[in-house]
């Protein structure tokens, strides 16, 4: 046998391969990461103004003192 046996060996990678590999994984492990805390940060901002929306309401529903002062009935 002269002739060598490159077909049962695969050639190794090229650098390129692996870089471009690398930082796909990486660009998607980062947008996954960006959408995890956006995610995050609308669960917060929807029970802040769900609790905003509960205190206006109490707010509405109290006696206003200020009027008292001022000669106003709301």
């Amino acid at each position: 046998m002269t002739q060598p046996l490159h077909w049962l060996v695969p050639a190794p990678p090229k650098a390129a391969e692996i870089f471009a590999v690398y930082q796909a994984t990486h660009e998607f492990y980062r947008e996954a990461q960006y959408r995890e805390a956006l995610e995050e940060y609308y669960e917060w901002y929807e029970q802040t103004a769900a609790a905003h929306r509960r205190e206006a309401e109490k707010m509405r529903r109290d006696v206003n003192i200020f009027g008292w002062f001022t000669r106003r009935d709301r």
